[in-house]
């Protein structure tokens, strides 16, 4: 079990370092403990029970760390100031159609509604979220 836990430390080592992103360290150190508990003549049920409870640990215990400092550096866009701007429907918002336009900053943008019911012409609406070239909205409460 030596071997197996040391091939184990360094195949998730090797995994880590060819990831974008934080994958596998969790795993190598379970392994790296496991290898550790091996050396003092461990059984192999306590091996595996080390391997899971130091990896398990290890991930809960890192994951928000890692999701907040890691994972989380996305880079806003200019789009990203739309979400929440009112605007007028242009042309009417029919998700089932596949119809549905809306006038934002001098730009035309198509649009679908962010419940799915149909909005008509002219009504007034707030950007909730941007999928590509198509901007997800809702009838506005004002």
């Amino acid at each position: 079990m030596l071997i197996a836990w040391g091939v184990s430390t360094l195949f998730f080592i090797v995994v880590e370092l060819i990831t974008y992103g934080i994958t596998s360290i969790w795993f190598a150190l379970g392994s790296l403990a496991a290898l550790l508990v091996t050396l003092i003549g461990a059984p192999v049920w306590l091996q595996i029970a080390v391997f899971v409870v130091v990896s398990v640990a290890t991930l809960f215990l890192t994951r928000p760390l890692v999701k907040k400092y890691v994972n989380g550096r996305t880079q806003p866009t200019n789009f990203d100031r739309l979400i929440g701007m009112k605007a007028l429907v242009g042309e009417e918002i029919s998700n089932l159609a596949g119809t549905g336009t809306v006038s934002v900053d001098g730009k035309v943008w198509s649009a679908k509604s962010e419940d799915g019911t149909v909005i008509p012409e002219k009504t007034l609406i707030e950007i909730t979220a941007i999928s590509g070239a198509h901007l997800t909205v809702k009838p506005s409460d004002n």
